[in-house]
């Protein structure tokens, strides 16, 4: 499943109403570890078939980034039957964020 990107017109419907695991990756584009820990992001979603990811551009979507606190990125967040069970900050490695959906 390729990469949602997420914004405050989707987000709710998107996360809320999945009956998958939803990571969502809070990043922007002149974020050197968001540059990172992309093309992991973008692999992931390529590969997992029992959740979805997403990203929120955090410049693009100021909403969300306050809603949510994010205030380092990259911010990663796991949503189950619509309630936050994880989050973490700063790059990752790409067992690191598989190990956030288990």
């Amino acid at each position: 499943m390729a990469v949602l990107h997420l914004t405050k017109d989707n987000f709710d419907e998107e996360v809320f109403n999945s009956s998958v695991p939803v990571l969502v990756d809070f990043w922007a584009t002149w974020c050197g570890p968001c540059q990172m820990i992309g093309p992991v992001i973008e692999e992931i979603g390529g590969e997992v078939a029992d959740a979805k990811i997403c990203k929120v551009d955090v410049d693009a979507q100021p909403e969300l980034a306050r809603k949510y606190k994010v205030l380092s990125i990259p911010t990663l967040m796991v949503f189950k039957d619509g309630e936050l069970v994880k989050r973490e900050s700063g790059a990752k490695s790409k067992e690191e964020i598989l190990a956030m959906l288990v």
